[in-house]
Order: structure tokens, then sequence, then C-alpha cells
């Protein structure tokens, strides 16, 4: 464990530390896309298989016949169905594609899960995560280990976040609770805490605040006789012309967060739209089990499915 804290000092120093790199390679948290594939229903669902399913679910259920698939999908269609009112309306289908899609971030919490659950009742207490984490550093020795001002800061940021993802404020984090902790800027009630940790590792100053060379220095240093590079004199325009909103010379939190949390498209959500658009018959704005399954190609299909038969035909054959 004290090699794991290690490699989060590393992690910090890092990001604390200027580099050539540009800020939207560094800070802004991009929501990733869905699929690789080309949405393009006329050529196959490929696109709509991943996003419903999740890209290795997806890979399983290429190998079923069409019977599996809808057996499967039905079963699928009930654990969406939250509710359990017998339809499926957009806020249900979205918030599915969503959970599908995250499924990277929940083997790296599954990964760690073990290390801090040390007495494995499924929940992660703030002081367990503590005693394993830093518990060496607790110690009588700890004002003898160097950088120690640095672990006192992780610490404490460690023990705020903790905070803010403990939703009931028992000091005791369930598995989605740890997941907004290890992966704050994929829960918007987390959005606050990103922001503020931004504004610390770049504030140098102290103030509260992110000033131009401040915004600028947590990208590039400039090296003596160097010529700043062309991407930085961009930056420096974004930061006057966009970041600084309300042209004070600044960026204060609400900047910050349009910066490094911009409003982008939410794909999960034009799915959602997108595959009860194609199959709600009725048109009443929610789909059934029964218009899911009579439409099964478009959101699981399989290897059996010949794509390249008429698709009208294939679906009056279902």
């Amino acid at each position: 464990m004290q090699g794991m804290l290690r490699f989060l000092v590393l992690v910090c120093a890092l990001t604390a530390v200027s580099v050539a790199v540009p800020a939207q390679e560094k800070r802004v948290h991009h929501q990733p896309q869905l699929s690789d594939h080309i949405h393009d229903d006329t050529h196959g669902f490929q696109y709509d298989h991943e996003a419903f399913l999740g890209k290795e679910d997806a890979k399983t259920f290429d190998q079923l016949t069409p019977e599996e698939s809808k057996e499967r999908l039905a079963k699928i269609v009930e654990r969406i169905d939250t509710n359990k009112d017998g339809f499926i309306d957009q806020g249900e289908l979205h918030q599915w594609i969503k959970y599908r899609q995250r499924s990277y971030i929940q083997e790296n919490v599954d990964k760690h899960w073990s290390d801090y659950d040390k007495n494995q009742d499924g929940k992660i207490a703030w002081e367990e995560y503590k005693n394993a984490t830093y518990g060496f550093y607790l110690g009588e020795e700890f004002d003898d280990v160097e950088d120690k001002s640095t672990y006192r800061t992780m610490l404490s940021r460690d023990e705020r976040r903790f905070k803010v993802a403990d939703r009931d404020h028992d000091g005791i984090a369930t598995r989605e609770e740890f997941t907004a902790f290890l992966h704050p800027e994929e829960y918007d009630y987390m959005k606050g805490v990103v922001v503020q940790e931004t504004v610390e590792d770049i504030d140098k100053n102290g103030d509260g605040k992110v000033d131009i060379q401040e915004y600028i220095g947590d990208m590039y240093s400039e090296e003596d006789g160097d010529n700043e590079p062309d991407w930085v004199q961009t930056e420096r325009k974004h930061f006057s012309e966009f970041r600084d909103v309300n042209k004070d010379g600044f960026l204060d939190a609400d900047e910050v967060a349009q910066w490094v949390l911009p409003g982008e498209v939410d794909h999960a959500e034009n799915e959602a739209k997108h595959l009860i658009h194609e199959t709600d018959t009725d048109k009443d704005e929610k789909i059934t089990k029964k218009e899911i399954l009579a439409n099964w190609n478009m959101f699981v299909g399989s290897q059996a499915t010949n794509y390249g038969e008429d698709l009208t035909k294939r679906h009056d054959e279902l």
C-alpha cells in the first residue's frame, strides 16, 4: 500500500509541474464516445449494440443465436424498467446506457475494492480507507517522512472528497459512493469538488482564483531563450476571450467549471432518444418490452443476423 501511496504522490507532483501540454489534454473532462463505430443504421447497428450493451457485452451477444439474444434482451428490459410500470421511458434508457458505458470505471473500482474493504462487509468506511492508504504516515514517524506536507494535503483532500461522495453522511461509502470518490468527474453532485481541486492545483498565490500566469504556467514553463509555442499564444487568447467570461482578468469557480467540465453533447441521451424514436410504434414517447423485442436486432443483434438482407423483410419474419 505504501507503493500505491508513493504512486499517488508522484501523480500529484506531476500534475503540479508545468509541462508543454495543451490545456484540453490535461484538465478538461470530455465525455467518452459510446462506440468507435460510425452511427449509420443503414449499414448495421454495431454502434447501437455497443451503446446499449457496452463494448464487451456486445461482443458476447455477437456469438449468440437470435433466439438467445432475444431471451437475454427480455431480461435486460426488466432491469431497465426501474419503476416497474411496464414501460421504458427516455430517462430510464438514458440511465441504463450511462451505466453500461461506465464499465471501465467499474473495473477500476473492482480492482481497488478489496484493498480498502478490509472487513469485507461490502462497504468502505473512511477510517478503512484512511488507515489503508495513510496508516504508516499517521504514526509517530510521520514527522520524519520526506514531503510530509504533501501527504497531509493529500489526506485532507481525500477526506473532503470522501465526505462529499458519502451522500448520506454516515462515514461509510457504498460501492456507488466509492466510485464517485475515485471518479468524481462522472457525477454531477461531485463537480464542485472537481472544480475546487482544479483551482487548488493551479492557484499558486492562494487567492482562490486563476490568473493568466497561473493558467499558462499550469501547461507550459518558459525556458530561457525559447520562443513561446503557437499553441500557448492560442491559449492566452482563449483565456481572455472565452475562459474569462466576466473579463475581470481571473477565472473564478464558475468559469473554471465551464472550462474543465464543458457542457458537451450527451451521447447517452442522444442514443436513448434515437432508440425510442426508432422503436416507439405508437408514438407515446416510451417503449414496451414488446416494441423492443420486435426491434431486437437494433438493440442487441447477433452474428446470425445478416445485415445485407432487406431490413423490412427481416422485421416481418420476426
